[in-house]
């Protein structure tokens, strides 16, 4: 039974799928309305880290994955312990397949067992229930990001872009009085973002990332290959739509004979054309798009979103976001919606039949 809604201090985690670390952040909310942002931090991977976790990518629950499990619940414990004023914690877990029309989606962690190790509720487990009701489980930050343009005072439509290891859309109208409401929001995956470009860097040249977007900054983009890359099905399809990780690994393949710089560069461009296609679904053009993730510290690609949509496109930090801590924001604040038995995901946002709230409750 869904408790009064009162603002509580609740502490999100989220691993993406960059596999670089967890990020924590504070957010007093109700539920509805953020009231106010607290103390983050960030508890980055070492190399052996990275290795385990990449190791178990695209494996679904079953022996094997004791390593990557105990990687993940040490680095979220050791972030997490840190903030002994959280009433609460969202825990994502670190998302190693997603299939929702197959096998389902495993984010990998044990919210009950974090739970005891903190003494604290945990929230986990967020995408299931969605996907078993039909939705695609993803993206879930738009509801968070709806919240957001409320408290920005947006006075028209906008789109937040989070530029992670896969690329996802918002569009929200923060006129509507709820995220679920109908016209609120629209949001899907728009295509592979930073993870295969991260692939490629660490596969050539033993690179995390390609830092300031200094290698595609040398490169030429291979129009050939962006044009083979844009002919994949998924453009056409309508949102909401969502992609694993490794979904679209044709991108390595169509430049797999260029240079560094050349292939750098045509994946970045591949990114942004994805984006750029997103953008038409639309329901109306956004007054602006906001870009949060790795991606808007990558000049390269902000430079290639700016010369092909029609809207300014600033990093998140122009509108006093934090874009290094928005998603872990949001598994704060979709956490208290748990809490308090609001829905988390809508139609219009995983496809969805109906409204639904997500999520597993584990307590001490």
């Amino acid at each position: 039974m869904a408790r009064r809604q009162e603002p509580i201090w609740a502490l999100g985690a989220m691993s993406g799928t960059s596999l670089d670390g967890v990020d924590a952040a504070l957010v007093l909310t109700d539920g509805v309305t953020v009231f106010e942002r607290g103390r983050s931090d960030y508890r980055p991977y070492s190399d052996d880290e990275t290795r385990v976790l990449r190791a178990a990518l695209g494996r679904w629950p079953g022996p094997g994955l004791e390593a990557a499990q105990e990687v993940i619940e040490r680095a979220h414990l050791e972030l997490l312990s840190q903030f002994p004023e959280a009433e609460l914690v969202g825990f994502h877990g670190q998302t190693l397949a997603h299939e929702p029309r197959g096998r389902g989606t495993h984010q990998l962690g044990d919210g009950a067992a974090l739970a005891q190790a903190l003494g604290r509720p945990v929230v986990w487990d967020f995408r299931s229930t969605d996907v078993e009701l039909g939705g695609e489980g993803a993206p879930l930050a738009p509801f968070y990001h709806w919240a957001c343009a409320r408290g920005l005072g947006a006075s028209g439509p906008l789109a937040i872009l989070n530029l992670g290891g896969v690329g996802n859309l918002t569009w929200v109208d923060p006129a509507s009085e709820a995220p679920e409401a109908p016209g609120a929001l629209l949001a899907f995956d728009t295509g592979p973002a930073n993870a295969p470009l991260n692939d490629l860097l660490s596969e050539r040249r033993g690179l995390s990332y390609d830092r300031d977007g200094a290698l595609a900054a040398e490169g030429q983009v291979v129009d050939g290959a962006l044009e083979l890359f844009l002919e994949e099905g998924y453009f056409l399809k309508m949102p909401p739509k969502s992609l694993d990780r490794d979904d679209f690994s044709v991108m390595l393949d169509l430049v797999r004979e260029l240079d560094d710089a050349d292939a750098a560069a045509t994946m970045t461009a591949m990114a942004a054309a994805a984006v750029m296609r997103g953008v038409e679904h639309c329901p109306t053009p956004p007054e602006r798009l906001l870009v949060t993730g790795g991606g808007r510290k990558n000049p390269v690609m902000m430079a290639m979103l700016a010369a092909g949509l029609d809207c300014p496109v600033v990093p998140v930090e122009e509108a006093g976001l934090d874009g290094d801590m928005l998603e872990a924001e949001a598994f704060a604040y979709l956490a208290v919606r748990v809490l308090y038995g609001l829905p988390t995901s809508c139609p219009t946002t995983t496809g969805v039949g109906a409204a639904v709230g997500g999520g597993e409750i584990s307590r001490p």
